[in-house]
């Protein structure tokens, strides 16, 4: 664990990682990259409360994201790993509950942001206490391809006002509260496309060699009715 003393900006990715994929994994180094970040945490959801159940479990969901971390090369700025607090909880995982978790143990201080993608951007203000994610981290949104951020809901737009991020150095010199979008190039990886090539006994596109490997192990998502 990172010392409460420590300044430096961390970084928390949120998601449920059904399964993990390139996407994802280029998400989280540009996410590094672009803010010039310490370190990030993949953050699993093990009770996702905006969608239905995951198709695999979460100590499954979390042993994927182990293998794709030992079998990718590691990031160009920063490091990363995985905090796995949310499969402690009981009931859904609100973000909100783990950036409180993060925030007693690390600080009020430290400059702290939370990646998530545009399409679940796009539905914050249907998060748990949404409003308050503003006063414990920066967000961070990463395009997905077909998710548009224009036409944001009227108080989404509102609670944006004054919180956008120019410069790198936005997110180091306060704790929370600044919004940017992460300019990096559309993944084509999806992670329905995965579940339902597997389903459909076809070969899955975009997955780290460890992450196929344990999904064929496994039999991971096999028994999913096709797409």
């Amino acid at each position: 664990m990172t010392p409460a003393t420590d300044a430096s900006l961390h970084l928390l990715y949120g998601g449920t990682f059904d399964p993990v994929h390139l996407g994802h994994l280029a998400v989280a180094r540009a996410a590094l990259a672009t803010t010039g970040a310490a370190h990030l945490d993949f953050v699993p959801a093990a009770d996702p409360p905006h969608r239905g159940p995951p198709g695999a479990a979460f100590a499954d969901r979390l042993d994927l994201l182990r293998a794709a971390l030992a079998s990718e090369p590691p990031p160009a700025v920063g490091t990363w790993a995985i905090d796995p607090r949310e499969g402690a909880r009981q009931g859904p995982s609100y973000t909100v509950d783990t950036l409180r978790e993060w925030r007693a143990e690390h600080g009020e201080a430290r400059p702290l942001g939370f990646v998530l993608g545009a399409d679940a951007f796009l539905g914050l203000t249907g998060w748990h206490e949404w409003r308050a994610l503003f006063d414990l981290a920066h967000l961070l949104v990463a395009r997905r391809p077909g998710c548009a951020l224009e036409g944001l809901p009227p108080a989404l737009r509102e609670a944006l006002d004054g919180r956008w991020a120019t410069e790198p150095a936005d997110f180091h010199t306060a704790p929370a509260g600044r919004v940017a979008v992460l300019d990096l190039p559309l993944q084509p990886e999806s992670a329905t496309a995965v579940r339902e090539a597997v389903a459909g006994r076809r070969p899955p596109f975009g997955l780290p060699a460890g992450v196929a490997a344990v999904i064929a192990a496994r039999g991971l998502y096999r028994d999913l009715a096709p797409g």
